[in-house]
């Protein structure tokens, strides 16, 4: 068996990683790697500039479709979408943060397991509308919210769209990693129908927005909990202040 493997294109991964962790720009992080593990796998330089121009032509069109929904989410912003979001949830007297985000993790699962992953997502749904939603539901609540509970909403609200959107397109027949599972099962001699791998998924699915569920539930106790204590501490303030200030 051969034993001169050459390792030196492994500097790609170095260099992603420091690029990364130095927070340059990330596409040029990605450049950079692509032709530091080339020259290391001793491509020539033609075949190199061949693989980024076939590369460049087959995703011409794709900046197009990114960056379209993104100027328009932008648009809607800047008339504010997110404070009409924040106010008609407000007029909900029965929503809280906990319960808008459970329902969305419903609707996020049940549209990704049919194959519409598009309709959510971080740019265009979690931070222009879910998470000033979540903020307004607490607010009409416990009024003004400290950036430490802003902030947690908001990353409740990022990671309630990752659970529903990973969980869910599992269930997708048609999703890349069941196709993957059934190519690798085949090529090992065991025939497995995308179906039954896809039917497989629903019990996982189940388990996911059951934990998650009861963490959303976990976090409007919480709420109640950190808010309750604030306004304590800030009663006890102004009596202590109000107590130094007679004569």
């Amino acid at each position: 068996m051969p034993t001169d493997i050459n390792l030196w294109p492994l500097l790609g991964v170095v260099v992603i990683i420091v690029g990364f962790v130095l927070r340059f720009n990330p596409m040029l992080v990605v450049i950079v790697t692509a032709v530091v593990t080339a020259f290391a796998a001793h491509f020539p330089v033609d075949r190199i500039l061949a693989a980024i121009g076939t590369g460049f032509i087959k995703t011409r069109n794709l900046p197009l479709i990114i960056l379209l929904p993104l100027a328009v989410i932008g648009l809607l912003e800047r008339y504010g979408l997110r404070q009409h979001a924040q106010r008609w949830i407000s007029s909900i007297k029965s929503a809280t943060a906990g319960r808008l985000l459970i329902v969305y993790l419903g609707a996020r699962q049940m549209t990704a397991a049919i194959g519409l992953t598009s309709l959510g997502g971080h740019p265009q749904m979690v931070r222009p509308l879910l998470a000033p939603m979540a903020e307004g539901a607490a607010e009409a609540r416990f009024g003004a919210l400290p950036e430490k509970v802003r902030h947690k909403l908001r990353a409740y609200a990022a990671a309630t769209d990752n659970v529903g959107l990973f969980f869910g397109e599992d269930i997708f027949v048609a999703f890349g990693a069941i196709v993957l599972m059934t190519t690798f099962l085949r090529e090992a001699g065991i025939e497995v129908e995308p179906i039954r791998v896809a039917l497989w998924g629903i019990p996982t699915a189940i388990c996911a927005f059951t934990i998650h569920a009861w963490r959303l539930r976990r976090l409007d106790t919480w709420l109640m909990r950190e808010m309750a204590g604030g306004a304590a501490a800030a009663a006890v303030t102004v009596t202590v202040e109000g107590k130094e200030s007679r004569p």
